[in-house]
């Protein structure tokens, strides 16, 4: 009920704000003309006291009569001709105030009513969290409000956590999981979806951190696919290719043929697979030969560095001359981010896509190691 009185009080607010400038509009107007009537009038009324009383003969009192009278036919006319339009003008008013009083309110009522929800009762915050339905942000606030008052409910953090993923809130995610890890005790369930967020947190790179909660994982449940994964993928980002490898086909070994992880491994093993060069080999993916890896093992780190820059700078050079070349760039895009050198990485996956376009096989496995780099074409880190 107080609904409708608010709407019934401010729909009569407005409409007196739109109808007092046609209420003022609608007063009539004196014509120019009345005050002239007014005057002609007055004379007759003293010429006709003039004559009575003998200050005017007849004659000249009829001739003086007839000439105010011709001026007051004269303006009785002008304002007849103009009354007509006056009288058109107060009705278009007429026309408007009726509008503005009983149309405009009855149009807004009907297209509220077909298009509003009137009979939908308040819902204030509290009630909306006692009851969120299908909102999800709901569903998230209600949660954090609980968790809120019990900071040690580590199920409620356990279901908070993979929610504040599948909404890209990360941060949030990393710290939900740490806290179901903590009051919870450790699962692979918890310590992968742990590892997962704080990889996507670093933009794809198997951190430091992530290594050990995935192996803390394997120590409970050594067939643990994701872990498994995952550190085999930090063994390559590291550049420790034979190790890699041997993990990925570990992996391969220990999975059912059908599992939906299969391809996505075989597509490492493919990289990989290309030669079983050490540690340095898989950093320069210049194909060095093996007196230049001898020569390394020699080398301080920042030579080694320089020589495995030198063998980047190589291979982007050769790309440019024959860029049909889709591991060539694979091998190129994976050794900037060894070298921390992101930004190039975003510009040599662009380049990449001028011959293999991304809605191609090659380029779709192109952007697949991008994004698993957590590198975007854009130049920005995701």
């Amino acid at each position: 009920m107080l609904f409708w009185i608010l709407v019934a009080t401010l729909t009569a607010a407005v409409a007196v704000v739109l109808i007092l400038p046609l209420l003022r509009a609608a007063a009539p107007a004196s014509s120019p003309h009345s005050h002239d009537i007014e005057v002609y009038r007055d004379q007759l009324d003293e010429l006709t006291r003039d004559q009575e009383s003998g200050l005017i003969n007849g004659d000249d009192a009829e001739l003086a009569r007839a000439e105010v009278a011709r001026r007051l036919l004269a303006a009785g006319a002008i304002d007849s001709a103009e009354e007509p339009v006056a009288t058109e003008r107060r009705g278009v008013n007429f026309l408007a105030q009726a509008f503005v009083l009983l149309c405009l309110p009855a149009i807004g009522l009907c297209l509220y009513l077909f298009t509003g929800s009137p009979g939908v009762p308040a819902q204030p915050l509290a009630a909306r969290l006692a009851d969120p339905g299908a909102d999800i942000n709901i569903l998230i606030a209600r949660a954090e409000n609980h968790l809120a008052q019990n900071p040690n409910d580590g199920a409620g953090w356990e279901v908070l956590a993979p929610i504040y993923m599948r909404n890209g809130r990360v941060e949030e995610a990393v710290a939900a999981y740490d806290s179901a890890v903590r009051l919870l005790g450790p699962t692979p369930a918890r310590l992968g979806g742990y590892a997962e967020a704080l990889i996507t947190l670093s933009g794809g790179l198997v951190t430091t951190e992530a290594q050990a909660a995935l192996r803390r994982s394997l120590a409970i449940d050594p067939n643990d696919p994701r872990s498994e994964y995952y550190l085999a993928l930090g063994l390559k980002q590291e550049g420790k290719k034979n190790e890699a490898l041997a993990a990925f086909n570990r992996l391969i070994a220990g999975s059912p043929a059908d599992a939906p992880w299969v391809p996505l491994v075989r597509q490492h093993v493919a990289e990989l697979s290309g030669g079983n060069a050490g540690n340095v080999a898989a950093a320069a993916p210049g194909n060095p030969s093996a007196d230049d890896i001898a020569a390394a093992q020699d080398m301080s780190a920042g030579d080694r560095q320089e020589m495995i820059r030198g063998m980047v700078e190589s291979l982007a050079s050769r790309l440019k001359e024959d860029p049909a070349n889709p591991e060539g760039w694979a091998r190129l895009i994976r050794s900037h981010v060894v070298l921390d050198q992101r930004d190039q990485a975003a510009a040599a996956l662009k380049e990449s896509q001028k011959t293999f376009p991304a809605d191609g096989e090659q380029g779709k496995q192109l952007l697949a190691l991008a994004r698993e780099l957590g590198i975007t074409t854009d130049g920005e880190t995701q």
